[in-house]
């Protein structure tokens, strides 16, 4: 969409032109600041979230499904049973969860359905039974504790639970539902174009969403015959207070905005304050990304609508990373004691005193901190140290700082680092803060790095790209990296870290 900015108000200045005559929601005159000063305020119950909650009763129903349908099974087939199989429950319980999660049949959608649900739950539960037979084939052929693993026993048992499961499922929605009528959550609309003006007036009409829009953010709002009672309430400066002062929970995103990069960037500090975020795309084909209702893409009212991925340092798996730091650091600098003090001793012959190299360097959030290095070049002053970008060449390095950048053995104390929480083994490699400036203004894309914590290696790293290489290029990975973050992914990172160190570039 193209706007004549030349008939662009800026926000706090009045609307002014001529408009059509009301023709419905969208077409009604605004009413003046005074006018609307003169009505009196709306009173809104204290909104409840759901976000959480909801997962948590989910996963509580399939447990109470599964367990209910254990019962009702061998007593079906088997009166003499009269307590439910515990160790069949405890094995099947934890392989359903994990697979109903991975299916995101755990996640908070705008739209309840559980005939949506239904195909996946299925799916799951077959599986679910397919490893019940094998469990009870390794048992030899018994389930555990209540007789045999018959076909006609499993049938009924997956029949049983798929349909409490559904009946569940289906109260659950429709308590949620009347709560999000009773106590809407305030949400901020981004963009306050035609499309984020329908998606406004959808979600003031359709209570069932939970949504009670407060007012838009757009720094340069278009003018549109039709203007909404809600009020642009500035642009992304505003974001943060107006988060707080509203105590909003989500924040939907529409297209069309005339500056994208203001835009990714308010989804990005709206994400990083908590808050859920929903993006209106202005292609409906985004509406079928996936496979099926359940694969990330909802709709609002007939509105695509695709939930973005929450900040990664919230994500449910990041403790386990952190915890996987914390582990392998302090057994890195239990193991590798031996080889630290032989490196210590080396360059303390090569040097003279003073084996350790600090120096200041940028990490989660734009946070100073000093990383340890063992010493390979004693810089001539504080001002080199800080902005000479590679020293790989320097004719006055040794032998010993030669050998130690090679097979990067003088990034060992970086494990002090990653136990203290300055850094992670994996993620973006951190930078000096003179080239954090220069390269975050001449690449958009570099300051989003410092979302997630500084890493050993990287993405990017073990792709090639260190030394002398494009710093645009690694900004791309360091990105898809934090993006598409996954344990495995950090796991599989390390091992390919390891395979290069055989054949180090001094880099």
């Amino acid at each position: 969409m193209t706007i004549d900015h030349d008939s662009v108000p800026r926000p706090g200045r009045p609307l002014s032109g001529p408009r059509p005559p009301a023709t419905g929601l969208l077409d009604r005159p605004a009413r003046s600041a005074q006018t609307r000063s003169a009505l009196p305020a709306r009173r809104h119950r204290r909104p409840v979230r759901v976000r959480f909650a909801l997962p948590v009763a989910l996963v509580a129903v399939d447990a109470l499904a599964l367990c209910t349908a254990t019962g009702i099974a061998n007593r079906a087939l088997d009166p003499a049973v009269r307590v439910a199989p515990l160790l069949g429950v405890a094995a099947l319980l934890p392989l359903l969860l994990v697979l109903n999660l991975a299916g995101g049949l755990y996640r908070t959608r705008l739209t309840l359905s559980v005939l949506d649900e239904l195909p996946a739950l299925t799916a799951r539960a077959v599986v679910a039974a397919a490893f019940a037979i094998s469990l009870a084939g390794c048992l030899e052929g018994h389930w555990p504790d209540s007789g045999p693993a018959t076909p006609a026993r499993l049938t009924v048992l997956l029949g049983t639970q798929l349909l409490l499961a559904v009946c569940g499922r289906a109260l659950l929605y429709h308590l949620v539902r009347r709560i999000r009528r009773s106590r809407p959550s305030p949400v901020l609309v981004l963009g306050a174009g035609r499309l984020g003006r329908r998606v406004a007036a959808a979600l003031s009409e359709r209570r069932e969403y939970g949504m009670r829009p407060v007012g838009f953010l757009d720094p340069d709002p278009p003018l549109l015959a039709g203007d909404t009672d809600l009020p642009v309430l500035g642009g992304r400066e505003v974001l943060e207070r107006e988060i707080r002062r509203h105590r909003v929970h989500h924040v939907v995103a529409t297209a069309g905005a005339a500056d994208e990069a203001e835009t990714a960037a308010a989804l990005r500090d709206a994400a990083r304050l908590g808050c859920q975020v929903w993006l209106v795309p202005a292609l409906r084909e985004y509406g079928s990304l996936g496979a099926g209702p359940l694969a990330g893409a909802d709709h609002l009212w007939g509105f695509p609508c695709l939930r973005v991925g929450r900040a990664a340092t919230r994500r449910p798996g990041w403790l386990a990373k952190r915890t996987l730091d914390i582990t392998a650091a302090g057994l890195g600098l239990l193991l590798l004691s031996p080889v630290l003090a032989l490196c210590a001793l080396a360059v303390r012959f090569d040097t003279g005193p003073g084996v350790l190299f600090r120096q200041q360097r940028t990490g989660l959030d734009g946070r100073v901190f000093t990383v340890l290095k063992f010493r390979t070049l004693r810089p001539s002053n504080e001002h080199e140290s800080a902005t000479r970008w590679n020293i790989a060449q320097d004719h006055r390095m040794g032998a010993v700082g030669r050998l130690l950048r090679r097979s990067s053995l003088d990034e060992l104390p970086q494990l002090w680092n990653v136990l203290r929480g300055d850094m992670s083994l994996v993620g973006p490699r951190p930078e000096r803060p003179y080239f954090v400036m220069r390269f975050s203004q001449a690449y958009p894309e570099y300051a989003d790095r410092h979302r997630v914590p500084v890493g050993l290696t990287g993405l990017a790293q073990v792709n090639g790209l260190r030394g002398d290489t494009s710093i645009e290029d690694r900004a791309r990975f360091d990105n898809r990296y934090i993006e598409s973050w996954s344990l495995w992914q950090d796991v599989k990172i390390l091992c390919r870290t390891a395979a290069l160190m055989l054949h180090p570039d001094g880099s």
